[in-house]
């Protein structure tokens, strides 16, 4: 009955390929969704030239992690859309991460929902990453992990996108000390209220050639000293490489079983927050100085650095966050589940480094490098 119907649909209305697609997809698949052209039907041998079918629109593409997102995505062929809201130059280091009019940018305000709509209404992939390392007058954590990704999946919803990746924290908790968290946790709530089968990332500290976490321990080295909190003893940290975390979320796009399911990802190695630091000065061959320093002492040194017009060093909440443990979610799925096999810190440590050595170790061997001890996970 379904195929007279369809060459019935086809004799009568002498239309376009991509006409009677639209056609056959709204009689066959039941509730509106995102209608895709034909010229995006997976089709080729795989890779950068050929067209996976996959057309996502990764909202905080110009971050860390959204680079790599980026350029797995572009190397199998998907389609990229990228809202942006600085200027165009600025992104044009993501440009040649897929095959010729395969990156596309366009202009978005968080606040809109028709600019939001604009963005998502092609894709059948919407990813989010927006996040924000520090809040600003003009966006503050409830509006970058809230009210963003909630109104992200509203739209997303209402316009019949069929996946949507979103990237939250493996800390966050309503009940945490760090407002960042706190609010990480009450984005997810209202992500899964909004977008039932949305799919939930939640990995812990991130670590790579542009990260905020390794680049941060080794920067602390201009204080004279390693100023931490109970030396970093009572504090146990379990770090995932970004490659790992990309790659995981490209998987889970292609997983259909990811629908409505919440992944942990963590690295394979669990380490005191001392020994961290201290691995970290041993790679880049710098003199490791620790020294506690009183919790309420750090936060007003924090605070002072908040007061700067530039981008802080580090904040009250990013205090909070390092000396936190991360949490063991054994009841999640993680990067096994979705067929990947996570990096250990040590494997890619000299990669982020180096360039915190001295010119006179800039060559040398990680053979010289003891490796750090670890905790039982």
């Amino acid at each position: 009955m379904a195929a007279a119907v369809h060459r019935l649909l086809v004799r009568a209305l002498p239309m376009s390929r991509s006409g009677i697609t639209a056609i056959a997809t709204s009689v066959f698949h039941g509730p509106p969704q995102c209608q895709l052209h034909h010229a995006v039907m997976p089709h080729g041998k795989g890779g950068r030239s050929s067209v996976s079918g996959v057309v996502a629109t990764v909202f905080g593409a110009t971050g860390f992690l959204g680079r790599y997102i980026v350029n797995h995505l572009g190397r199998m062929g998907s389609q990229v859309i990228i809202p942006y809201r600085c200027d165009a130059y600025e992104l044009m280091y993501l440009r040649p991460m897929g095959d010729l009019g395969q990156i596309i940018f366009l202009e978005w305000n968080g606040r809109d929902k028709d600019s939001i709509r604009r963005a998502v209404e092609h894709s059948n992939v919407v990813i989010n990453l927006v996040g924000r390392e520090w809040e600003t007058r003009n966006f503050d954590y409830d509006d970058v992990f809230v009210k963003i990704p909630q109104a992200i999946a509203q739209v997303s919803k209402e316009a019949g996108v069929e996946r949507l990746i979103h990237v939250s924290h493996l800390n966050a908790d309503i009940k945490s000390p760090s407002r960042y968290l706190r609010n990480k946790a009450v984005g997810e709530k209202e992500v899964r209220d909004a977008f039932p089968e949305v799919t939930i990332i939640k990995p812990s500290d991130i670590f790579g050639r542009e990260d905020r976490f390794l680049n941060y321990f080794a920067g602390i080295r201009w204080f004279g000293g390693v100023p931490l909190v109970v030396l970093g003893l009572k504090t146990e940290k379990q770090p995932v490489y970004v490659v790992d975390v990309s790659k995981g979320i490209v998987n889970a796009i292609k997983d259909p079983d990811a629908r409505g399911k919440t992944f942990a990802f963590t690295g394979p190695n669990r380490y005191l927050l001392f020994d961290l630091v201290q691995y970290v000065f041993a790679v880049i061959h710098r003199p490791f100085l620790p020294y506690p320093l009183p919790h309420f002492a750090y936060k007003l040194i924090a605070r002072l650095f908040e007061i700067s017009p530039f981008e802080p060093w580090t904040t009250r909440d990013k205090m909070e966050r390092v000396h936190l443990t991360d949490m063991k979610l054994p009841h999640l799925p993680g990067l096994e589940d979705l067929g990947i096999q996570a990096t250990p810190l040590e494997a890619k440590a000299i990669e982020v480094l180096r360039h915190h050595r001295a010119y006179r170790w800039l060559s040398s061997e990680m053979e010289d490098v003891k490796l750090t001890k670890t905790v039982n996970i």
